[in-house]
């Protein structure tokens, strides 16, 4: 293994996130990385290992400083053939940049999201996978991070509710405006609202539903307290409506968690079925139960808290078959890219733009 050293702890949003991810998930850790002048940092290490299965990745973050000669150069690493998966949290915009060049040398590739900012970089990255036969895949949080979700989905797939009617999901994020780099105020560096945090939803949507398409009812961002943030434009509230065959989804998503609450953000989901619903509660039950990673279960027979923490989400294990057998079982390609195109689409719409559906 090659390790690179750094000197200062890790402060943006998206390092912490992949940071956490694959330290919680694939059993090693990740040298935590400065802010400082240089783009990107990489590290090579063992992604998992599973029943025989081990993938070698790099992953590259953004604003940090090399200090490995080896890593110092980009293309060591892309031409590497002993890494099979490069893995980015690079800053949003620079991530279809990164994944088209990645995918063009032989790598696989697993953004943290929101993988893809511009219509222009979908197109692209789009066909430098159907090109190369290399998977792009997108780290969306309800899939790979949240064992309630999953067992939510069991659940739905189970009949437990009847059939699907509807989902409501809200995503407060805490601001933390002193820790946040000058990129993450632009939406043309970080996505918009809808496209940052919304995928999240999008794709939790999609998949509860078994579809990959769906007409976009409504969408709306709005920049409801400027004087909290740097710049005028931020866009601090966003909302989004989907509907297809199956259900309508109901979506809010906002950077407005007071400093009071214990946890970045109430994040919380709302199925309703035909025969019942169930609430998730994800990051913690609000002056109720310890811990997060709550299910409450309503049917015509009982009334059930099921607790999820603790209990493995196995979509990154998944996810390392898929990148041994190039089978998709985490999650297919198509699925995948249709949650960037829905997201960037209610964008335009809240915009004013004309588009109404992916």
């Amino acid at each position: 293994k090659r390790w690179t050293r750094c000197t200062e702890p890790w402060k943006s949003h998206e390092l912490a996130n992949l940071y956490n991810l694959i330290e919680k998930y694939n059993h090693h850790r990740i040298t935590q990385c400065t802010t400082d002048s240089l783009r990107y940092v990489t590290q090579c290490g063992e992604f998992t290992k599973y029943k025989g299965i081990t993938i070698t990745c790099a992953v590259f973050y953004h604003h940090a400083q090399f200090v490995d000669p080896y890593l110092e150069s980009l293309w060591n690493v892309m031409d590497d053939p002993t890494i099979t998966l490069i893995v980015t949290a690079a800053i949003p915009s620079e991530r279809a940049a990164l994944a088209i060049e990645a995918m063009r040398r032989g790598k696989d590739v697993l953004a943290d999201k929101p993988g893809i900012t511009t219509r222009a970089d979908l197109a692209a990255v789009e066909a430098a996978a159907a090109e190369t036969g290399r998977f792009f895949a997108v780290v969306f949080g309800e899939r790979f991070q949240s064992p309630a979700s999953a067992r939510a989905r069991e659940l739905v797939q189970q009949g437990a509710i009847g059939r699907l009617v509807s989902t409501t999901t809200m995503a407060p994020h805490r601001l933390n405006p002193a820790t946040r780099p000058d990129w993450f105020w632009d939406a043309r560096s970080n996505g918009s609202i809808l496209v940052d945090i919304g995928c999240h939803q999008i794709d939790a949507f999609l998949h509860l539903t078994g579809r990959t398409d769906a007409e976009i009812v409504h969408a709306a961002i709005r920049s409801v307290a400027p004087e909290r943030t740097p710049v005028g434009d931020f866009q601090d509230w966003g909302e989004m409506i989907l509907r297809n065959d199956v259900a309508t989804g109901t979506m809010q998503m906002h950077w407005f968690t007071p400093d009071g609450l214990a946890d970045w953000g109430d994040g919380r989901a709302f199925i309703v079925g035909t025969a019942g619903y169930i609430e998730l509660r994800k990051n913690l039950d609000l002056a109720g139960r310890p811990g997060g990673q709550h299910l409450f279960l309503v049917t015509n027979s009982k009334t059930e808290h099921i607790p999820c923490a603790g209990v493995p989400v196995m979509t990154f294990r998944a996810f390392a078959r898929d990148l041994r057998d190039r089978t998709e079982t985490a999650m297919t390609q198509e699925h995948c890219f249709a949650v960037c195109r829905l997201a960037l689409a209610a964008e335009e719409r809240a915009q004013g733009g004309p588009s109404a559906a992916a």
